[in-house]
């Protein structure tokens, strides 16, 4: 059977233009290269060269096999190298999957950096707001998930990687704009926007609403933090959002940022990754670009 090692010895024969200096540089005896080449030669009845005085003439099928070793030998090494940069974490693929919309703006600039700094790794996106990104994550459909909300999950290891707080933004038209926090009560009679999630995934309602017993008006859930914003500007109604969301545009917008509850509600986002991926260096490039 022809393999990768005939191949190496037939283009190093060539390059050095000896048996026994291609053995040399392959850290082979003189007598295993020649019984090596004599084997092949039996196996398949013809000759790879000759010798002619202190030079080595290749036949017809050594010239064929030489070419072939000159397109494969390097194609294999190269895939060595390939493959150790994935086993070492200096290539690969990142699929991101994302449980938050605020997590796919706040990625945005954090990504430059990294690519700049990881050439040989590309990155994918998966918006992971309507499916178990855990679920995800375990099944090897990411790679990493951005989450607001980790879940103690074995095999999953979750690292903090920035602090933010949740704020409502309202128009100066609105009644409320004049407070610096508001209640629960404060939001009974308003039209509350948010991100399209369920109910039990927004910390506005399980941290905040549910546990005075008190609800919105009407709960609108809008995919885009901008489309929230220009209706708030409109005085359609409130909006909750990450606070450097809401921020650079209090001024053009005509709009105000207001904390919920007097010490506010803060929240983490957060990287899951599987425990086995975690000693690649791309990865832990990825998670201290993210902390910076």
């Amino acid at each position: 059977m022809l393999d990768r090692h005939h191949l190496q010895i037939i283009k190093e024969v060539n390059r050095l233009g000896s048996v026994t200096a291609a053995a040399k540089s392959l850290n082979l005896s003189q007598s295993a290269v020649s019984h090596t080449i004599a084997k092949l030669e039996q196996r398949f009845a013809i000759k790879i060269w000759r010798r002619q005085g202190n030079a080595l003439v290749y036949s017809q099928a050594g010239e064929y096999l030489l070419s072939l070793a000159n397109k494969l030998v390097g194609e294999f090494e190269y895939a060595e190298r390939v493959l150790q940069d994935f086993a070492a974490g200096r290539k690969g693929v990142m699929r991101i999957g994302m449980e938050c919309h605020p997590c796919e703006q706040w990625l945005m600039g954090k990504i430059q950096p990294f690519l700049k700094a990881w050439p040989d790794v590309d990155i994918e996106l998966k918006s992971a707001f309507r499916f178990d990104g855990v679920a995800a994550l375990k099944s090897n459909e990411i790679d990493f998930l951005l989450s607001p909300d980790p879940v103690s999950t074995p095999g999953i290891r979750f690292t903090s990687v920035f602090d933010y707080e949740l704020s409502v933004a309202v128009s100066e038209l609105n009644p409320l704009y004049k407070k610096s926090f508001i209640v629960p009560e404060d939001l009974r009679n308003e039209v509350l926007f948010t991100v399209p999630v369920s109910h039990n995934r927004l910390d506005v309602y399980t941290r905040f609403l549910s546990p005075a017993n008190v609800h919105p008006k009407r709960w609108v859930p809008i995919e885009t933090a901008e489309m929230m914003l220009q209706l708030v500007s409109a005085n359609r109604g409130i909006a909750v959002l990450p606070d450097w969301l809401i921020s650079p545009h209090q001024e053009k917008l005509s709009i105000k940022r207001l904390r919920i509850s007097k010490n506010g509600l803060v929240k983490k986002v957060n990287i899951g990754i599987r425990d086995e991926d975690l000693e690649l260096d791309y990865v832990k490039g990825f998670i201290d670009s993210a902390k910076r």
